[in-house]
């Protein structure tokens, strides 16, 4: 029976060793929320590290330990402590967290780190493939595990994988910063469907792709070889009923039963009316901790008949409290909590009550319930549950939700007040908007706020995410082309040697040789000329190069070929055995005078882009300019010239080229007149581009006609690229 295999850096459970033996009990974040229902059914098999390393534990216990967790469906990834130190604390946490937040100026890149960043994430990789069979499906999630899903892909072509980022993507201009971003962006595409939270993250993904992979992508789906990746966006949720529920419950418990930290924020609450904002954060760079305190520094300042009627609760949670950063942080807002208290308190209030420890789940509601005021403004986020998790506790609709433009969760919640996080003024202006908010407004607002987040929560998150992983397999069916296997070559073997006449029809670029970024390189290897050679030296063979490209380009390195030479799409042709080229269209180019300071002007501005001037059309390419930039351009160009041109002059849209060209003149009609001058039982034609799909649909349906790459196509066969062409032509001679 299919499975799911769901893969994070930790397990979600919590492991601790009581009276010799081990005990471990299921956490309560949002993943493991998530997915619980899912792990539960028996359905799942969930891996990751344990939470302990290697040195901590012997042998034997370890041995202990990861058969009573597999008796649950986990797999445990034992890690050294090197390895965590490297991989997780290292790599992950002080190179792509601070980045991946926009903190460009904590990015700490460790060639060593990276090199276990690998190795770990290969042993993640390793622990799926021997779990892995036939029809499960593979959901693997965060930052840590970037290159996980390629590098089960490329073992596992078979097995659909889906991944999810719970942090933000940064902006293009961000992400090109890391030094192996070519790698995690390979790592990443090894999924068949990549989520975020927002389609801001979303959209930062596939402008990387497009600019730094070169990959080509349509709405929201990359083309990557023979696969195509979907990326979407699936925003997470909590357990809304649990939250809510929770919250009802404890607003009935008798005054008798509060706990003390309860009566503490009952009697605040009661003295003159008093409002309590709350905020709760990880202490972390990202949180904008200190920007929260200073803004609430300035309201007081601004609006002093506020003294003593509110005050300011900051829950920190520990964080890495051994990585500098966060010790500076530490240090940082002790001393700003400690002098804005001094600054401020009187006898009777004290401005902002600090915890720095964690709170358990009764206590947080408590929290949530008693709080006026909730405050979520980190500087950057992936989402921020906490600002949903506010919400749910609010059952009689009552509160107001401060929450930053920068967290992901903004993106849903548009009711609340939303603040630009390091405009202190702004947030100073916003507490008091949310004291002065009228029950009515509250009400109105919350109402909004809860009916979204009680319908989109973390089961809906995760399961709308696992039925659009079970789809993929029925939706995309690639390339409707058959690649070319061990049987289908011999086919091609077998019916080359049966026959008499034989017709090869081949482009060029991209077909026989890779393109170059600079036109004149894209030369011929030796084994390409050779290979020509030994196709043209049998006299039942007729070897056409077929290109767009001009005639002196096609002569410096054909010309002592015995074959034809076909250049610029068909207008002119030279037969083998002839030094003549012949021109198949002697008609008047004046259009071109005309057409020509068009593309001058794109090209001016346009960097990157050039033109290039055929005897017979005129080509604009963008190969090599931004590439979204350079689609935008090319669309505006089409329209522009659509307006100018003639029906005798047609626009031909070719891989980052577009190319004006009189109408009647294709790679179709070059072909046809070739096949029909002789009687060819074996015909072969190979292209890459959308120039040669001409030759694909225009000559009869029995030929071998074979798309370079995974494009869409009219050919009945295909290659990844054009070495595995090569080989299949080398195949012939043998």
């Amino acid at each position: 029976m299919s499975k799911y295999i769901i893969v994070s850096n930790r397990l979600p459970v919590k492991i601790e060793k009581l009276h010799n033996q081990w005990k471990f009990s299921s956490t309560s974040g949002g993943l493991a929320t998530g997915l619980k229902t899912v792990h539960e059914n028996g359905k799942s098999l969930w891996i990751g590290w344990a939470g302990i390393s290697g040195e901590a534990i012997e042998k034997d216990d370890y041995s202990v330990l990861s058969q009573q967790l597999i008796k649950e469906n986990y797999k445990p990834i034992a890690l050294t402590q090197k390895e965590i130190d490297d991989f997780y604390l290292g790599l992950s946490n002080k190179c792509i967290w601070p980045l991946f937040h926009y903190f460009k100026q904590y990015v700490e890149f460790d060639e060593q780190q990276w090199e276990s960043y690998v190795a770990v994430n290969q042993k993640f990789a390793n622990a799926i493939l021997e779990e892995v069979e036939s029809g499960d499906k593979i959901w693997i999630h965060d930052y840590q595990l970037l290159l996980v899903p390629d590098m089960v892909k490329s073992i596992k072509k078979d097995v659909t994988i889906g991944f999810f980022l719970h942090i933000p993507f940064p902006s293009f201009e961000i992400f090109r910063i890391f030094p192996k971003r070519d790698e995690l962006l390979q790592g990443m595409l090894g999924a068949d469907l990549i989520g975020f939270h927002t389609y801001d993250y979303q959209r930062h993904f596939l402008s990387s792709v497009k600019r730094h992979l070169h990959l080509p992508v349509s709405f929201n789906v990359v083309k990557k070889a023979d696969r195509e990746i979907v990326v979407d966006t699936f925003p997470m949720g909590i357990d809304f009923q649990k939250f809510e529920q929770t919250a009802i419950k404890q607003s009935e418990t008798a005054q008798k039963d509060f706990t003390p930290f309860r009566a503490e924020l009952e009697r605040h609450k009661a003295s003159n009316d008093g409002k309590i904002i709350l905020s709760i954060d990880r202490l972390d760079y990202t949180k904008g901790v200190i920007h929260r305190i200073k803004s609430f520094e300035y309201f007081i300042e601004q609006y002093p008949e506020y003294k003593e009627k509110v005050r300011l609760v900051m829950v920190t949670v520990p964080s890495r409290s051994n990585v500098s950063h966060y010790k500076k942080l530490k240090r940082e807002t002790d001393e700003i909590i400690g002098r804005v208290n001094g600054k401020l308190a009187t006898v009777n209030w004290t401005p902002i009550w600090y915890y720095y420890r964690s709170f358990d789940f009764n206590d947080l509601i408590d929290l949530y319930s008693l709080t006026d005021i909730m405050m979520v403004t980190p500087l950057r986020d992936g989402m921020n549950l906490v600002a949903k998790e506010y919400l749910a506790t609010c059952f009689d609709h009552k509160g107001v939700l401060i929450l930053s433009e920068l967290a992901g969760a903004v993106k849903e919640l548009h009711q609340s007040i939303t603040v630009n996080p390091f405009d202190l003024k702004q947030q100073a202006k916003s507490i008091h908007e949310a004291i002065n908010m009228p029950i009515e407004e509250q009400i109105d607002r919350n109402t909004e706020l809860r009916e979204r987040i009680k319908r989109y929560d973390v089961t809906f998150w995760s399961h709308s995410f696992l039925e659009r992983l079970n789809e993929l397999p029925k939706v995309f069916k690639l390339n409707k082309t058959l690649p070319i296997d061990a049987v289908i070559q011999q086919s091609i073997v077998s019916a080359y040697q049966s026959a008499s006449k034989r017709l090869f029809l081949l482009d060029y670029d991209g077909t026989l040789v890779r393109f170059h970024k600079m036109r004149n390189k894209a030369l011929p290897t030796e084994e390409v000329l050779q290979l020509i050679d030994q196709l043209s030296s049998d006299p039942s063979n007729h070897v056409v190069i077929i290109s767009g490209r001009p005639m002196s380009f096609l002569n410096s390195i054909f010309s002592k070929k015995n074959i034809t030479l076909v250049a610029e799409h068909g207008h002119f042709v030279k037969n083998k055995n002839n030094d003549k080229w012949i021109d198949k269209n002697p008609s008047s180019n004046e259009w071109m005078h005309y057409i020509y300071p068009v593309l001058q002007q794109f090209t001016d501005n346009t960097p990157g882009t050039l033109i290039e001037e055929k005897k017979k059309s005129l080509v604009w390419h963008y190969r090599k300019t931004d590439p979204e930039l350079g689609l935008k351009k090319s669309e505006e160009l089409k329209t522009v010239l659509s307006s100018m041109i003639t029906s005798e002059i047609t626009i031909m849209n070719g891989d980052k080229v577009i190319e004006i060209i009189p109408s009647w003149v294709n790679k179709g009609s070059a072909a046809i007149e070739l096949y029909s001058n002789d009687s060819y039982d074996f015909i072969f034609v190979a292209g890459d581009d959308l120039t040669d799909e001409d030759m694909f649909l225009k000559l009869p349906l029995d030929v071998f006609s074979i798309k370079v790459g995974h494009k869409q196509t009219s050919a009945k066969y295909s290659v990844n690229g054009y070495r595995e062409l090569l080989s299949v032509l080398n195949k012939l001679n043998q």
